[in-house]
């Protein structure tokens, strides 16, 4: 099992915190280590909007645990009551993510009120907010993510693997129920590859230079994620139209398989000109090839249309796989413009260092 950076930079949160805490001589310094579990954040940016949330939500469950810890006895129903308002508040300013802290507090400042019960108090709350200063420090200097690196791979494995089952499928070599399992293995995998897309582009660059260059990565990414997208469309249609595909003249079939070989190996280079491997342009250089092989696919669909005038059902059904086709085309050309447009312009800023396995 590999250990990420977020089971690190826990680990070492929770060590800082409760170091320092005890440095400091501060009673219960557990409180410290389970305030910076929560602290913990993916991206230096979620970090400093989450330390801004987790300060306001620990000064509300400070100031009502100490305003009913003066009032009542420390009795479990004033403590869960204390807790369900803290939780309202929170949920009424839109902090749903810092209940977790601030009902912490709650509990550390609630548990054992004596005679000095707002020096306890605020010994209890400096001793959570050590915990969320403590896991802050982490996230800024600790172990910063590589999330473009991270997302290319992703993309990259994705879409290998979309590319794998297309060429099983047109050749009618697969299990039906398998491909029906991957495809939504890979629809799950798309969500998860669009997270790290929003984590990358979370991430903040702190010189100008470093920012126009990002956001023209960001701009290919984006693309990149909508071309992949678009390759688990044709794929899902193939799947669907399986049994229309089989009954359908070889003509046809070849054209449909001639045009979805020359996509998906444009679609494989295009991925591996973006780090270099290759240098060409895939897409512009079998422009002339592709648009006749799609010229081809639609006379096939047109003449088995013109001969099966009465039948329909098998027309209608084949027209979405053919304008998914189309689509992915377009999105590829797309692609491979942009490709093109980063590898030709402010090459020193748009230079790419991602290594082939992270």
């Amino acid at each position: 099992m590999k250990l990420g950076a977020r089971i690190l930079k826990t680990g070492i949160a929770i060590t800082l915190a409760l170091f320092i805490a005890t440095l400091l001589q501060l009673p219960s310094p557990v409180f410290a280590g389970i305030s910076a579990i929560f602290a913990i954040q993916p991206t230096i940016y979620r970090s400093y909007l989450s330390i801004i949330e987790q300060i306001q939500a620990n000064v509300i469950g400070a100031v009502f645990a100490i305003i009913f810890g003066l009032i009542f006895d420390p009795h479990p129903v004033i403590i869960g009551l204390t807790a369900i308002i803290v939780i309202v508040i929170n949920l009424k300013l839109k902090m749903e993510n810092t209940i977790s802290i601030a009902l912490v507090t709650v509990i550390a400042i609630l548990e054992t009120p004596g005679e000095d019960f707002i020096q306890f108090a605020l010994i209890r709350f400096f001793t959570v907010m050590l915990g969320i200063f403590a896991a802050f420090i982490v996230n800024l200097v600790f172990l910063p993510p590589k999330y473009e690196t991270k997302l290319y791979n992703h993309i990259l494995n994705h879409a290998e693997e979309i590319i794998k089952w297309t060429r099983i499928s047109v050749r009618n070599a697969t299990e039906y129920t398998i491909l029906k399992e991957d495809i939504e293995k890979f629809k799950e995998q798309l969500i998860k590859v669009d997270h790290l897309y929003l984590l990358y582009k979370e991430e903040r660059n702190y010189f100008k230079h470093t920012n126009y260059a990002k956001s023209r990565k960001l701009v290919l990414f984006r693309q990149m994620l909508i071309t992949s997208g678009r390759s688990l469309d044709t794929l899902k249609k193939l799947h669907r139209f399986d049994n229309e595909l089989n009954n359908m003249p070889e003509k046809f079939r070849s054209c449909l398989l001639e045009e979805l070989e020359d996509l998906l190996n444009i679609h494989e280079e295009l991925l591996l000109s973006f780090i270099g491997k290759i240098r060409t342009n895939p897409y512009i250089e079998n422009n002339h090839l592709e648009k006749l092989h799609k010229k081809q696919l639609i006379e096939a669909l047109m003449e088995f249309h013109q001969e099966n005038g009465d039948d329909l059902s098998s027309f209608y059904h084949l027209l979405p796989l053919v304008a998914t086709i189309i689509d992915y085309s377009e999105q590829l050309g797309h692609l491979d413009k942009l490709m093109g447009s980063f590898k030709s312009f402010h090459k020193e800023e748009n230079e790419v260092n991602i290594p082939e396995t992270e």
